[in-house]
Order: structure tokens, then sequence, then C-alpha cells
């Protein structure tokens, strides 16, 4: 292999994993984006918005836990077809009609996406030199945002031109399409599978047992508990919110892409950062206590029914709720053992899937008990403030 094909290998794994995940993003995440369409339509209440957020990410647990062995046998490149796949007939079976299949949209659009981060995990871990890792998943992170951002500008247009139903179409296709576009590079990104591996109920305790051995894995994992949990709660009611207080959809729809862009420069920053100038457990920790504060913010600027503030604040959000994956995944793949990153990487994640199911639940019945969005965000930030304390005292992942 000459001087420059691992670079160019790296190149080519990092844009093809970058846009996988850009339509992972948008596609999990534009029905609640779009979702005061969606309500008004089928006549639902707010809070159902938790209920499909919560069966999404009990699918994307599930398959975190169980996709490492499907990632050793089939390969990462193969595994991110099948999520975008999947995650093309999950929205597809959401325009149908009835809330039994849009339970099955969830489930199956949630498993789908959810498949997709370990995938890319394991891929560019093969790929990134240790000490540039973190710039590296962070560039792959960005993704999200975009994806965000896509979901953000183009869901309410869509919307306006063919109807939500249509919007979600118009999803599921993209993802479709660019599964079938990833076929080329797979001979040399699954060149490391194992097709003799086959898949095992035990393989479920193994991959919790990866992420929780090490205590630094274990801190990750709480980590991605809370973090996860509130990027869910901002993603899933943030433009409601918004709706509520009384804008409309385009322009909530607007101030939530604005404020999502900002973690394209987050992750990138963070990243680097990471890699250069800080350890990442201490990264973690102050961008822990940074989406608490923030989260409080959120819910002091809507109580005041101020947009300009709010939008800050969702900048403040943006910055810190959106922008830690890239640090943090890559510490999972650098600490995770020797051919086990993708079941490292699903172990921890399935942490974060357990915040994104429990915590838009628990922002439900805040919101059915109180009526209040704010106290929602307030409350829901508090785990962030525990975790951001907790890595100060015990700055275990700060050794490298």
């Amino acid at each position: 292999m000459g001087g420059g094909q691992p670079m160019k290998l790296l190149m080519l794994a990092l844009g093809a994993m970058f846009f996988q995940q850009t339509f992972a993003a948008l596609g999990r995440n534009l029905p609640p984006i779009i979702a005061p369409a969606i309500l008004d339509d089928l006549q639902l209440d707010p809070a159902w918005i938790g209920v499909y957020v919560g069966l999404t990410a009990f699918a994307a647990l599930i398959a975190q836990l169980s996709c490492g062995s499907f990632i050793v046998r089939y390969g990462a490149l193969r595994t991110s077809q099948a999520a975008l796949a999947m995650l093309a007939v999950g929205l597809a079976a959401a325009t149908v009609g009835p809330m039994a299949l849009f339970a099955l949209s969830a489930i199956i659009g949630g498993g789908g996406s959810a498949m997709s981060t370990p995938a890319s995990s394991h891929l560019l871990g093969r790929y990134s030199p240790p000490r540039y890792a973190p710039l590296v998943f962070s560039l792959k992170q960005t993704a999200v945002p975009a994806g965000l951002l896509l979901a953000g500008l183009m869901g309410p247009f869509l919307v306006g031109v063919w109807g939500w139903r249509g919007a979600v179409l118009a999803a599921a296709a993209a993802c479709l399409v660019f599964a079938f576009m990833l076929q080329p590079t797979r001979r040399e990104f699954d060149s490391d599978r194992v097709p003799t591996r086959s898949f095992r109920l035990s393989d479920l305790g193994t991959t919790l047992a990866v992420a929780t051995r090490q205590p630094e894995l274990r801190n990750l994992s709480f980590a991605c508990f809370a973090f996860n949990g509130l990027q869910m709660v901002f993603v899933a009611y943030f433009v409601t919110y918004l709706f509520v207080l009384g804008h409309d959809l385009a322009t909530a729809g607007l101030v939530f892409s604005l404020a999502t862009l900002v973690a394209v420069p987050g992750r990138v920053f963070w990243g680097w950062f990471s890699s250069a100038r800080a350890s990442p457990g201490v990264v973690l920790a102050w961008l822990s206590l940074g989406m608490a504060l923030s989260t409080g913010l959120v819910g002091v600027a809507g109580a005041m029914a101020s947009l300009v503030l709010i939008s800050l604040a969702a900048v403040a959000l943006s910055m810190t709720v959106l922008s830690w994956h890239g640090v943090l995944l890559a510490e999972a793949a650098r600490l995770a053992p020797e051919g086990m990153r993708g079941a490292a990487t699903g172990g921890v994640l399935s942490f974060g899937q357990l915040g994104a199911l429990t915590m838009p639940l628990f922002y439900a019945f805040i919101l059915s008990v109180s009526g209040s969005h704010a106290l929602g965000f307030i409350l829901c930030g508090l785990p962030c403030l525990v975790v951001g304390l907790a890595l100060l005292r015990r700055p275990a992942l700060a050794v490298r």
C-alpha cells in the first residue's frame, strides 16, 4: 500500500460515513420536527411525541446491543446499507395512516438508524490514526447536525408543498437511494468481515459487559445516557415548544435549523480541542455542565416569551448537547478491546438510547401534569449537571 493510500481510504471512509449519518439523522428526526403538522392532521396530543420518540429509542437500544455480531459477520458497510433501508421502510410505514403502523414505523426506523453509528465507528476505527481519532470522529458526527439542518429547513417546506406524508416519503427515498450508492465501496470496507460469525443472544450481554467492565467505558456510558436523553428532548420538543409559544412552523423550523447549524463547527472544534489541547474527559465534563446551563436558559427564555433569548439559548444548547458525539465515540473506540470497536460503541450508545427512551417520556409526563414545556426542559437538564460534576471529581477519562 503506497504512502498516500491510507489517507485516501480514510477520506473515502469519512465521506461515505458522513453522508450515511446525514441521511440517518434526517430520516430519524424528520417526524418530530414536522410533528405540529402531523399532530394537527391526526388530531393527537403533543405528549404523543414522547411516545413516538420513546418507541424509537427502545428499538434503537435493542439494535445497538445486538448489532455488534452483525457488523463482524456482514461488515460495517453492509450494516450501514441495512440501516438506511430499514429507516426508509419505517418512514414509508408512517404515511399509511393507522396508529399501529405509526408505532411500527418508530420501531423499524429507530432500529435501523441506531445501527448507523456503531457501523461507522467500527469502519473509521480501522482507518483513523489514534491521535487524530477525536477529530476524525467529530468530522463524521457533524453529519448529524447536517441531517437536522436539512430536516429543519426542508421539512416545513416539503410539508407546505406535498403535505407531511409527501415530506416523509421524500426522506425515505433519499435514504434508500444512498444505500445503493454505497455499494461500490463494500469490497474494501467490508474486507475485515468474518462470514462465519453467528449471532447469539449472549452477544447482548457481551456488549453490555464491554461497555461497563472498564471504569472509563462505564463513565462514558453514564455520560451518554444523560447527553443523548437531553438531545432527544431538544430535537423532539423544541419546534413544538416554539409553536406553542405562538410562532408558526416555518419560523420554528428556521430557528431550530440555525441553532443546529452551529453544531457543525462545534463538533469540529471540540474534536480538535480534545485531540490537541485537552483530555476528552475534561472536555466532556465542561460540555455536560454547559448542557445543564443551556437547558435552564431555554426554559427561562420560553417563560419570558422572548424569541431572541430562546434562540440564543438554543445556540448554546447546540454547541453542547449536539456537539459531544465525536469526542465520546472516539474515546469509546480507543478504549475498546481489540476487534470490538463496534460492540464497545454500541454498548456505550445503548446507555444513550436508554436516556433517549426515558427522557422524552419523562418530559411527556411533566408536560401532561404541569402543561409547562419550560419546566420539562429544566428538569431534563439536571442529569447533565450531575454527570458534569461527577466527571470533574473523577477525571478517569483524562488519562490518554
